[in-house]
């Protein structure tokens, strides 16, 4: 935090639905403030167990060390690997303006400290079929905000551009047992996404 509370860091995390793996390979970030930033290592991309069926506004991916800017992050475009579709993604997301503004500005909340808090965290869900949820952190016990990015879109295959050979999976995707025994009996896509 800077002395008049504003925060100095403003992070941005994926997950998953619970055994509904994914990871994030890349991304690129420019924030609010202009600067560009690029990411090739980044924080895990775990499964949220409580996430099961449809999206939800309570549970919250973890922190971590890599994924952060130092202004809010205003357009993100991002590599992940479903391994549920067994393919690429290519995501492009833009915050909008008047989410942007939230995020400058004070909660009304306190954070659990009881001191002023700032909604500085971006929770990015990935779920079959590339589709992609946004939602900015909440403070304390109150739910995430879910947000209607202005641009939000997803390319695969040949229409891949900053993501064409980016996989961590070059050797194809296998599904983990807790994966397998999930959706067992399951249709696919394995909920509302």
């Amino acid at each position: 935090m800077a002395q008049n509370g504003v925060p100095t860091k403003w992070t941005f995390n994926f997950f998953t639905p619970q055994a509904l793996p994914a990871l994030v390979t890349f991304a690129v970030v420019q924030d609010a403030g202009g600067k560009v930033y690029e990411f090739t290592t980044l924080n895990s991309t775990p499964d949220l167990p409580r996430v099961i069926g449809e999206w939800n506004d309570k549970d919250r991916a973890p922190g971590g060390y890599w994924n952060h800017v130092e202004r809010p992050p205003r357009h993100i475009i991002f590599c992940w690997d479903s391994v549920m579709d067994k393919k690429v993604y290519e995501t492009h997301l833009t915050i909008p303006q008047p989410v942007l503004e939230k995020m400058l500005r004070p909660s009304i909340n306190k954070d659990y400290q009881g001191k002023t808090a700032y909604y500085n965290r971006v929770q990015i869900g990935l779920a079959p079929e590339g589709k992609v949820a946004v939602w900015l952190q909440g403070i304390g016990l109150e739910p995430n905000y879910r947000v209607t990015p202005s641009v939000l879109y997803t390319l695969s295959g040949d229409k891949l551009s900053i993501c064409k050979g980016i996989t961590r999976f070059s050797t194809g995707y296998e599904f983990g047992e807790n994966t397998k025994d999930f959706i067992k009996g399951k249709v696919y896509p394995y909920g509302n996404w």
